[in-house]
């Protein structure tokens, strides 16, 4: 597993992966959209714009909503561009109205002087604050990347791992050929969503196709139909493919408990010999179905062990 840095977040890549969603208009400051947000939260900017810049949030997505807006009409207009003027100049990455407010003429200039991008949104204020901050959020989290493919398997995510010529790739495509979807392949990239949920996808510049040995790079999608692939999807489940002659000792009941970390976060391990003769795509399909089992409180193993010792104790007939 190999820690990915986190990129700083700029404006542009904001407003380019959530302007839909957030319902963003750009107003002025277009050439600022360089700026970065080093922050992953939203600013509502009442106390500043009362002056009060002591514990400014100056990193964060500024908002005005209706109070400030209200606040703003309140004031003279040499006060309101003294105010709005110190929020532009206080270093901060843009500045969204929100509930479609207009902003001032003079602010959308000096915007564009100052270099700040200023943008609007039908949204309500609470609403956008709530829908960028997970926007942010996501972007923001702890990420990392792992040398593995990943599928969709009836609704569990599943990371394939092991060594390379192991036969992960031709797993994969046994799974799809069964109708099952494919997330990346060889190497799949993991977000950390709120501390506990792993999030797997794939590099932009692969996504939706694999290397195969001896045949190269295939389009899934354009192989096996759309319904073959996903963006990303939850990871809830570890396989590591391993040389017969390479594992130790394997608990062949089940009652131990594997977990492989990502993250911090521990996931069901499952470790599978491979062999000559063995169908590997659906032993990896059966551990799926079992885990999600398992998540269904329904555990095979301990079931079986109970039911062993219950026969044990019982009086011989």
């Amino acid at each position: 597993m190999s820690q990915v840095p986190h990129p700083a977040l700029s404006v542009e890549r904001f407003y380019l992966n959530h302007a839909e969603k957030l319902q963003l208009q750009l107003l002025a400051g277009g050439t600022g959209m360089v700026r970065r947000i080093a922050e992953g939260s939203v600013n509502r900017c009442g106390l500043a714009l009362a002056g009060f810049f002591k514990y400014f949030a100056y990193k964060r997505v500024q908002v005005i909503g209706a109070a400030e807006w209200q606040f703003l009409k309140s004031l003279s207009d040499a006060e309101r561009r003294q105010r709005l003027g110190a929020i532009l100049a206080a270093k901060i990455p843009c500045l969204v109205f929100a509930r479609n407010f207009n902003a001032p003429p003079f602010l959308l200039e000096l915007a564009d002087r100052l270099e700040v991008p200023v943008f609007k949104t039908q949204m309500t204020t609470m609403r956008f604050i709530n829908t960028a901050t997970i926007a942010l959020e996501s972007e923001f989290a702890p990420q990392c990347s792992e040398h593995g493919s990943m599928v969709d398997l009836l609704g569990i995510g599943v990371l394939i791992r092991g060594a390379s010529g192991v036969g992960k790739s031709e797993s994969v495509l046994a799974l799809l050929e069964r109708g099952y979807s494919l997330v990346s392949d060889d190497i799949t990239r993991f977000r950390l969503l709120e501390g506990r949920e792993l999030i797997g996808t794939s590099s932009e510049t692969t996504r939706y196709h694999m290397e195969i040995r001896g045949l190269g790079i295939i389009n899934v999608p354009a192989v096996f139909g759309v319904r073959s692939v996903r963006p990303e999807k939850r990871v809830d489940l570890v396989v590591t493919l391993m040389e017969s002659t390479a594992t130790e000792e394997i608990d062949r009941i089940g009652l131990e408990r594997q977990t492989y970390t990502i993250l911090g976060v521990s996931l069901p391990h499952v470790i599978v010999p491979v062999r000559p003769g063995r169908d590997i795509a659906r032993l990896i399909e059966v551990a799926a179905l079992d885990q999600k089992l398992k998540s269904l409180g329904h555990n095979a193993a301990r079931e079986f062990n109970e039911r062993l010792i219950e026969r044990m104790r019982s009086p011989r007939r």
